[in-house]
C-alpha cells in the first residue's frame, strides 16, 4: 500500500496486549528514539510513523491506533489543527503532544483542541512514557509547573493571558509570533515551518493587524517583549 512509503515498518510481531501508538513528528531521529523507548517499556508498540498531517490522517484511518503522539510543528497543517481533524473522525482517540515549544505557549491551546497531555521534548523520554501511560488510562497530563501556573492564572484572572490580543491569533500565527520573538527573519521562519516566504509574509500581516501594531517594527518589538515575559515567567 502507498501508506508504507511514509511509515516505519509496523510491528507485525507485537504481542496483542501492547498498546498501539502512531507517532507524528517530522524529526526522524526523535521518532526512532521514541520508538525504541516505547518498545523497551513493555507496554507500547509503534504501529506507524508519519511526518506530516496528511499522512498522519491516512495512517490513523488505516492502522486504527490506540493512541497518537503528535508534535506541534509539522510542515503544512500544524499539530494543533491535526488534533482537531483526528478527533473529528475519532472523538475518543487519546492524543499526547510532545513538542519543542514551551508548554506555556501551546499546552492550553492543545488541550482545548482535544489533546489529553502535553510534554516538552526537553524532558526525559522516560517522562514521555509516564505521560503516555497517564493519557492512555483516561487521565490528563501536564507538568506540575504548568499545572500550578494555570491554576494561578485562573485565580488571578486580571493578570493572565486570557483575553489578551495574542489569544486572537491562529495557531500558525502564534508559531510565527514566537519565532519573531526569538529574532528569526521571515526567510528563517519559512524554512523552520516548511512554508513559503510569501505565506509567512501573509501571516505577519495578519499578526500586525490583530495586534493593532502600526508597523512591522512595532510588531517585532512586541514579539520580543512578549517572548521575554513568557520565558521569564517559566
Amino acid at each position: 500500500m502507498k501508506l508504507e512509503e511514509n511509515l516505519a515498518e509496523p510491528s507485525t510481531e507485537a504481542s496483542p496486549h501492547l498498546t498501539r501508538i502512531l507517532v507524528v513528528d517530522d524529526h526522524p531521529l526523535y521518532r526512532h528514539g521514541l520508538t525504541r523507548l516505547l518498545a523497551d517499556s513493555g507496554h507500547f508498540t509503534i504501529c506507524g510513523e508519519s511526518d506530516n498531517a496528511q499522512n498522519a490522517l491516512e495512517s490513523m484511518r488505516q492502522l486504527q491506533p490506540d493512541g497518537v503522539i503528535v508534535d506541534i510543528s509539522l510542515p503544512g497543517t500544524n499539530g494543533i489543527e491535526l488534533i482537531k481533524l483526528m478527533l473529528a473522525e475519532q472523538p475518543r482517540l487519546p492524543i499526547l503532544v510532545v513538542s519543542m515549544h514551551d508548554e506555556s505557549l501551546y499546552a492550553l491551546r492543545a488541550m482545548r483542541a482535544g489533546a489529553k497531555g502535553y510534554v516538552m521534548k526537553e524532558e526525559t523520554l522516560t517522562q514521555v512514557v509516564d505521560a503516555l501511560q497517564r493519557v492512555m488510562t483516561g487521565g490528563i497530563y501536564v507538568s506540575p509547573r504548568f499545572s500550578e501556573k494555570l491554576v494561578f492564572k485562573l485565580i488571578q484572572s486580571g493578570d493572565s493571558d486570557f483575553g489578551s490580543p495574542v489569544d486572537t491569533l491562529s495557531d500558525r500565527e502564534l508559531e510565527v509570533l514566537e519565532l519573531l520573538g526569538r529574532g528569526r527573519s521571515t526567510r528563517q521562519i519559512a524554512e523552520s515551518l516548511h512554508l513559503s516566504v510569501k505565506t509567512i509574509e501573509t501571516h505577519r500581516a495578519h499578526i500586525k493587524e490583530k495586534l493593532r501594531c502600526k508597523d512591522a517594527e512595532e510588531m517585532v518589538a512586541f514579539a520580543v517583549e512578549w517572548m521575554a515575559a513568557k520565558e521569564g515567567a517559566v
